[in-house]
């Protein structure tokens, strides 16, 4: 989510992954995937910078495995279910 200003002033939040189009008019106009239009003062570079900021954020903290994608912890192997039809206790 980023913060913008609308034309009149007014404080906005905006899902970035929603944003299908930036267009500089002679004011900034940002095209949602709904089609719906938000005129706001901020530049598209100015615009676009927030995004990457807000993505750089989330990304931060998730743990990298040898390849430079993130993954999902490994379960623990003594947590796994026993199956009841191998008469495992």
């Amino acid at each position: 989510m980023i913060q913008l200003t609308r034309l009149n002033g007014q404080p906005l939040i905006v899902n970035s992954d929603l944003i299908k189009l930036i267009e500089n008019t002679p004011d900034t106009v940002i095209t949602l995937v709904s089609s719906e239009k938000i005129v706001v003062r901020e530049t598209s570079e100015a615009v676009l910078d927030r995004i990457v900021a807000f993505r750089r954020r989330v990304l931060e903290g998730l743990p990298l495995n040898f390849s430079g994608w993130s993954s999902p912890q490994e379960p623990d192997p003594s947590a796994r279910r026993k199956d009841p039809a191998s008469g495992e206790a």
